[in-house]
């Protein structure tokens, strides 16, 4: 379990290729604080950590995740979000955040107002994922506020601190993310699908 509160960038060293699966090697600052068969998020995305070597470390991700997510288009040098999972007993700065993204969205448009920045995205609405006007929702494993909730369509507002300490400041039209839905918010519309 996440926040979704992004502790720091890490650095994609190395990709290999293990029959459907994807080894990543990543460089990060918080290498030498991990444990093998530690979870951390990359970009949303809970995977555990299989092998570590100096300040790099190694997870690997399945088939089924790099048909779901925006992993499989990562490349060497590609600056990752990453979040070690949930202390029980201290503050919820974010909101819960599983770490298993519900299917990937495109952002649309990234407009700067007054120091800070309006991102707009897209996703496939018939997988039964709902944005909620100001409800949460995670973009490569960063807790955000939805605003002008569409049904298809969000947006999300970046004050400067976020966007200068996340891959937000990277992303442009045709950008791929990873979206996880608000937990809450899809057990909800699952209820009332069932309930009819």
């Amino acid at each position: 379990m996440f926040t979704g509160i992004i502790e720091t960038l890490g650095e994609v060293a190395r990709l290999h290729t293990n029959a459907g699966n994807l080894d990543i090697t990543i460089k990060s600052n918080i290498t030498s604080e991990l444990k093998i068969d530690q979870s951390v998020a990359h970009n949303g995305v809970c995977l555990t950590v299989v092998a570590i070597e100096g300040d790099h470390y190694t997870v690997t991700a399945i088939e089924e995740t790099l048909q779901k997510t925006s992993l499989k288009n990562l490349k060497v040098g590609d600056r990752v979000n990453l979040e070690r999972a949930m202390i029980l007993g201290s503050r919820l700065d974010g909101h819960l955040v599983q770490g298993h993204v519900d299917q990937t969205g495109v952002c649309t448009n990234v407009t700067e107002k007054d120091g800070s920045w309006f991102f707009s995205f897209e996703y496939d609405p018939s997988k039964g994922n709902p944005t909620i006007e100001k409800g949460s929702i995670t973009i490569d494993g960063t807790s955000l506020t939805v605003v002008n909730s569409g049904v298809n369509t969000f947006q999300v507002a970046i004050i400067p601190y976020t966007y200068n300490n996340t891959r937000f400041n990277s992303y442009e039209k045709g950008t791929v993310v990873n979206l996880e839905f608000d937990v809450i918010g899809k057990y909800v519309a699952k209820l009332m699908q069932v309930r009819g």
